[in-house]
């Protein structure tokens, strides 16, 4: 069987940075995977890819089917392989579910490698964010979300979290740990995940050992400074915190 492709588009250093161009279409990312996570250009809204689809959490949470010419800066998709779904019960809070993963990826030896979960299940509560689109250039990620991000939370609601990890080493490339990126069973609600309370669900790991990353082609792109990314302000855009 053939190992696992994560593809990626540009950095998250380059987002960090400001870099919400588009590289990528929304049709062609679908050629690249059908699970995954990122954002939509001038970082107009959560994505969450799952089952093939494309969706896109708007400014206040709720979902729409991203149009297949909507620009892409930044995300990491795969083709996920419907291994079989363990159960796992109740966890309070978002932290007791990443120590959760990584307890079972650690189980496989595979720390030092990416992954992407799907987890299914209901929700006590979920708090998410997302945000409107900012046109800009050089302006940080931080700075663009203080002007756009809207925070909001969903009460007992069944859907699924599409979650990615990348290890430590690769930090910059992108966010070292699990991000989290949710979307309701109806595909009406979601967005990226700060919080939850889930009451029980199922949970499916994939490990990946390659990654294509395309990275930005214009011209632009190479007026940033990628090494300036302040880790601390991406911690704080990735957490909530």
């Amino acid at each position: 069987m053939a190992e696992q492709l994560m593809y990626q588009v540009s950095t998250l250093q380059a987002l960090a940075m400001g870099y919400s161009r588009s590289v990528i279409t929304v049709e062609d990312l679908l050629r690249h995977g059908d699970i995954g996570l990122g954002t939509f250009e001038d970082v107009n809204g959560e994505m969450i890819m799952l089952d093939g689809g494309c969706f896109r959490a708007t400014e206040d949470g709720t979902v729409v089917m991203a149009e297949p010419d909507r620009g892409v800066p930044f995300c990491a998709v795969t083709f996920y392989s419907d291994g079989s779904a363990d159960p796992i019960g109740e966890i309070s809070d978002i932290d007791q579910l990443k120590q959760l993963l990584d307890i079972r990826i650690d189980e496989d030896f595979s720390l030092n490698s990416m992954h992407v979960a799907r987890i299914d299940g209901f929700f006590r509560k979920v708090s998410a964010r997302s945000e409107s689109a900012y046109r800009s250039q050089h302006v940080t990620l931080k700075d663009i979300l203080g002007n756009t991000q809207t925070e909001f939370y969903f009460s007992d609601i069944r859907g699924t979290l599409v979650c990615v990890h990348f290890p430590d080493y690769m930090d910059g490339i992108n966010a070292p740990g699990w991000h989290l990126h949710f979307v309701s069973e109806d595909r009406k609600y979601g967005g990226h995940v700060f919080d939850l309370d889930m009451e029980k669900g199922t949970v499916n790991i994939n490990k990946i050992s390659q990654i294509h990353i395309q990275l930005p082609n214009a011209l632009d792109f190479d007026t940033y400074s990628l090494k300036e990314a302040s880790q601390d302000e991406i911690k704080e855009v990735e957490q909530g915190k």
